[in-house]
C-alpha cells in the first residue's frame, strides 16, 4: 500500500491549467499544484497576458524549484487549443493532468440575449472543454494514463436566482460531457471528472458583491456552513484530490465544492 501522503504528490506530472490568470480560481489552483510538485503550463487568453504573468511570478516566488511556462490560448479556437497542447508537450513533456478552469458568464434574460452572445458562451464553456479534453486525451491515451478535471458550477443541475440561461446550459453540458468522456476513455486509463464550485469570494467574478453587503450576506446564508468559499484555501484540496492518484478509482463524477448550497 502506498503512503497515503504520496497519493497527492504530483512530482513528475505535467499539468496543463487553463483560466490561470490572477484574479480567478485558476491562480490559486496553480499555487496549490506547484506546492505538490507539479510541472506547470498555465494558460489564458492573450488579453490577460499581464495577469497570467502575475500567476507565473507568484508560483516562482512561492515554489522556487517549480518549472512553469505560460502560453496564450483561446479555448474556443481549435487551432489555438492544438497549439497549446503541442507547446506544453514540447516545453514540459507530455501532459498527464489537465485542470480546465477557463470559462465565461453571461447574465441577462433569455429574451433580449443576442444569438451571438449565446453562441460565445457555448463556444467557450462547452465547445472549448470538448476541444481541450480531446486534444490532451490523444497523448494520455497513448500513455495509458491521465487525469482530466473540468470545471462546471454548483448550477450543474439547478439554477440560481439570476437569469443566465446560456451559462446554466453550457455548464450543465460540461458536467455531462465529462461523464461521457469518462465512459469513453476509462478503459484506457484516462479519468475525467468535473469540479462544481459554489460562490467563492473574493475573485474577479465575485468582487462586485463588495458593493452590496446585503447580497453578500444572503449568499453566505444560502450555504450550509454560513460563509462563501475562500478561493485560496477551500478549493485546493478538492483539485489536488481529483488531479492526483488519490482519486485513482474516481471517474465520471461531479464533485461539488459549494458549502452545501446545492444540497438544499
Amino acid at each position: 500500500m502506498d503512503d497515503y501522503r504520496s497519493m497527492f504528490d504530483l512530482s513528475g506530472e505535467t499539468v496543463l491549467l487553463t483560466g490561470a490568470s490572477r484574479g480567478g480560481l485558476g491562480h490559486f489552483t496553480a499555487l496549490a499544484l506547484a506546492d505538490l510538485g507539479a510541472t506547470l503550463v498555465v494558460s489564458d487568453i492573450a488579453s490577460r497576458a499581464e495577469d497570467l504573468a502575475a500567476t507565473v511570478k507568484a508560483v516562482e516566488e512561492r515554489c522556487h524549484d517549480t518549472q512553469i511556462s505560460a502560453v496564450a490560448c483561446d479555448v474556443s479556437n481549435s487551432s489555438d487549443v492544438d497549439a497549446l497542447v503541442q507547446q506544453a508537450s514540447e516545453r514540459m513533456g507530455s501532459v498527464s493532468v489537465l485542470v480546465h478552469h477557463a470559462g465565461v458568464m453571461l447574465r441577462g434574460p433569455a429574451i433580449g440575449t443576442e444569438l451571438s452572445d449565446w453562441q460565445r458562451v457555448i463556444d467557450i464553456n462547452l465547445t472549448g472543454t470538448w476541444l481541450l479534453n480531446r486534444a490532451v486525451a490523444v497523448g494520455m491515451l497513448a500513455a495509458g494514463r491521465g487525469s482530466i478535471v473540468n470545471t462546471s458550477t454548483l448550477y450543474a443541475q439547478i439554477v440560481g436566482p439570476i437569469p443566465e440561461s446560456a451559462y446554466y446550459a453550457s455548464k450543465a453540458g460540461v458536467a455531462n460531457l465529462s461523464r461521457g468522456l469518462a465512459m469513453e476513455w476509462g478503459p484506457q486509463g484516462v479519468r475525467v471528472n468535473c469540479l462544481a464550485p459554489g460562490v467563492f469570494y473574493p475573485t474577479e467574478m465575485t468582487a462586485p458583491l463588495a458593493a452590496s453587503p446585503e447580497r453578500l450576506a444572503q449568499r453566505s446564508a444560502r450555504t450550509m456552513v454560513g460563509r462563501l468559499g475562500d478561493p485560496e484555501a477551500d478549493l485546493a484540496g478538492v483539485v489536488a484530490f481529483l488531479a492526483s492518484s488519490a482519486s485513482r478509482y474516481v471517474t465520471g463524477q461531479v464533485l461539488y465544492a459549494d458549502g452545501g448550497w446545492s444540497a438544499w
